[in-house]
């Protein structure tokens, strides 16, 4: 029998501070050059966070990080955690197990909602929140012990975006079943949890309080934008600019300061230069000093 989650993560290791990347981000203009980071503030580039969807597999910077047997996440883009049949495709598992024999990664991560509606396609893409039920969550967290069965991974389910939720509980309150249902810990992004607060008309801290942090291994920080649709319906973009809300800031760092078994922190501004970032990533690397100093 496997040992519980409380002690899985004692063999887990530290990896400090990352960036993140997926397939062809680094081609986009002004992109963050991982490599030029990694040589000049490795402590900022610590690890790299790879999005993968297995149709398309690694592009040539995750390759190369990857040949320098860097450590590094893979963070899948295409699974549906809380369907059986989805997270039992021996084909994609297949292509998975290729995959992550490439990246040699730490733990598998990423956001736990629906990634595509039906069959998995190529450049799907689609990603919606889960159901907020008791149902979904336990569906989920049996979807979660069957991957990390499959693969031999801790497989780390990430809150994901969204505008729109449906369900009863709040997004918190379903993670925690999640976590407690798949033995698992968590990748907490504070600026998705931002966005679902904002969204709902909740403080920033809404519900921290009654949540198990220290299922939380990883955090992800990123900066949102706002956006008016044409009927007036004001919300936040979660699209990676360097300008971080108040609001994820106050998550993250309320947060750190009470996760004990926190292993990892991403800085999501994989679009963005350096010099746009730099704040950014000083505040989160000061942030980690102070903790460990504690």
């Amino acid at each position: 029998m496997a040992p519980p989650f409380s002690e899985r993560v004692k063999r887990l290791p530290r990896l400090g501070l990352g960036v993140s990347t997926e397939y062809g981000a680094a081609a986009s203009p002004d992109a963050l050059d991982v490599e030029a980071l990694h040589a000049s503030r490795p402590e900022l580039a610590a690890f790299l966070e790879v999005g993968v969807e297995t149709a398309r597999g690694l592009d040539a910077t995750s390759l190369a990080w990857a040949a320098k047997k860097r450590p590094a996440t893979y963070h899948f883009l295409d699974v549906n955690l809380a369907e059986p049949e989805d997270v039992s495709d021996e084909a994609w598992l297949a292509d998975v197990r290729r995959i992550a024999a490439l990246l040699s990664p730490a733990w598998m991560c990423g956001d736990a909602g629906l990634w595509h509606v039906g069959r998995r396609e190529r450049g799907h893409m689609l990603l919606l929140p889960p159901i907020l039920s008791a149902d979904s969550a336990d569906a989920m967290g049996a979807g979660i012990a069957r991957l990390r069965d499959a693969c031999g991974f801790e497989v780390l389910p990430e809150n994901p975006p969204g505008q729109v939720y449906l369900g009863d509980l709040h997004l918190l309150d379903f993670f925690a079943r999640v976590t407690e249902r798949g033995d698992t810990g968590m990748l907490l992004d504070c600026a998705h949890l931002a966005i679902f607060q904002r969204a709902l008309g909740h403080s920033p801290l809404t519900g921290l309080d009654g949540f198990p942090l220290d299922r939380v291994v990883e955090m992800h920080v990123a900066g949102s934008a706002s956006g008016t649709t044409p009927d007036g319906y004001a919300y936040l973009e979660d699209n990676h600019v360097p300008a971080v809300l108040d609001d994820t800031w106050a998550i993250f760092e309320h947060v750190l300061a009470r996760a004990p078994n926190l292993k990892a922190v991403v800085f999501e501004c994989e679009r963005n230069p350096f010099a746009a970032c730099a704040t950014g990533f000083e505040r989160i690397a000061a942030a980690l000093r102070e903790t460990a100093r504690s």
